[in-house]
């Protein structure tokens, strides 16, 4: 059960009454080969090392691939290797948040439970 707490954040109840706090925002990506906007609630994760979304986010979203050089591996937080694929595209969006705007890229891999995951770089 979701419920808002201040303004663009969000907390969920676990089933066992434990109070498990996700700080979300919503934010604007506009796709930079057709202009086109979505609005979409992004994570914010100062644990995650960088800025990332999910393969299923961006095929359903139809967004323009750009394939990396070389692959990048993903660790966990316990620093183990995740067990998804490397990380083989990126893509390049305008990012829009309370009157900011900022072209960036942001790293696409599978089997994340968000849309986008805003980390620290």
């Amino acid at each position: 059960m979701l419920s808002k707490v201040i303004d663009n954040t969000s907390c969920c109840s676990l089933n066992n009454g434990d109070l498990l706090r996700e700080v979300t925002v919503k934010i604007g990506l506009e796709k930079i080969d057709t202009q086109e906007r979505i609005t979409v609630e992004a994570l914010l994760d100062s644990g995650a090392t960088g800025l990332v979304t999910s393969s299923e986010f961006v095929k359903k979203q139809e967004f323009k691939l750009k394939k990396i050089d070389k692959p990048i591996y993903i660790r966990n937080v316990d620093s183990s290797f995740n067990k998804e694929e490397p990380i083989k595209y990126t893509v390049k969006v305008n990012i829009y948040y309370q009157g900011h705007r900022e072209r960036i890229e942001i790293d696409v891999i599978r089997g994340q439970k968000w849309n986008i995951i805003l980390g620290m770089s």
